[in-house]
């Protein structure tokens, strides 16, 4: 890969990642279901998208086995958000088994790496352990549902804001690592799963009550 291209490579990530960032709080504080929402939440697809495929490259380029599968688990954590507010019948197509199954996979490749890491002393393996948990039992969860049944309503919603809002920890993380330096490393990994998590299950749990379509 020629200096020119890993620069242009580089550029897409980081534009991408600052779209993906700013998009995100802009859906957080939009009123859901509303123009202003929809607008935020396409816009924060796409950088993550961008994200995504400049990660690819750059991930097999330098070999890095970790940053791909990150790439790998954060673009589900997006991709099925969207599905999920997006495939109103609810019933699952072939993209949404695929993608079951990358996340399953990619989970289970972190939990593998993690394991590695831990034995040879690299203090990341705290941050695959759970990150593969984390991708592991969303992929499960979602595929299950699918077999159950199509996922309407307030289901599917609470869905979509479960996946979206673990995206933005996803986001937030990449931010914090990149311009955070701690010991252990793994902090800036881990505070945002610790922070986020509570108010997706708040969120998750208040949409199943209020029965919002």
């Amino acid at each position: 890969m020629t200096p020119f291209i890993l620069k242009i490579l580089l550029a897409a990530h980081i534009t991408g990642g600052v779209i993906a960032l700013l998009c995100a709080g802009g859906a957080l504080v939009a009123k859901k279901g509303r123009p202003g929402h929809r607008l935020f939440g396409k816009g924060y697809v796409a950088g993550m998208t961008a994200v995504f495929l400049s990660a690819l490259p750059l991930a097999v380029f330098q070999a890095n086995l970790f940053l791909l599968l990150i790439a790998f688990f954060s673009f589900y954590l997006v991709f099925s958000g969207f599905r999920f507010a997006r495939n109103k019948t609810g019933a699952p197509g072939g993209q949404d088994w695929i993608a079951v199954g990358f996340a399953v996979l990619s989970g289970v490749g972190m939990w593998g790496l993690g394991y590695f890491f831990f034995m040879t002393g690299n203090d990341q393996w705290v941050t695959l352990i759970v990150f593969g948990t984390l991708g592991t039992l969303l992929g499960v969860s979602d595929g299950a549902a699918w077999i159950k049944g199509a996922l309407t309503d307030r289901k599917r919603i609470a869905r979509h804001l479960t996946n979206m809002l673990a995206g933005t920890i996803s986001t937030v993380t990449a931010a914090l690592v990149v311009n955070v330096t701690t010991n252990p490393p793994w902090i800036p990994w881990i505070a945002p799963t610790i922070v986020i998590t509570p108010f997706i299950i708040y969120w998750s749990r208040r949409t199943l009550s209020a029965g919002y379509n």
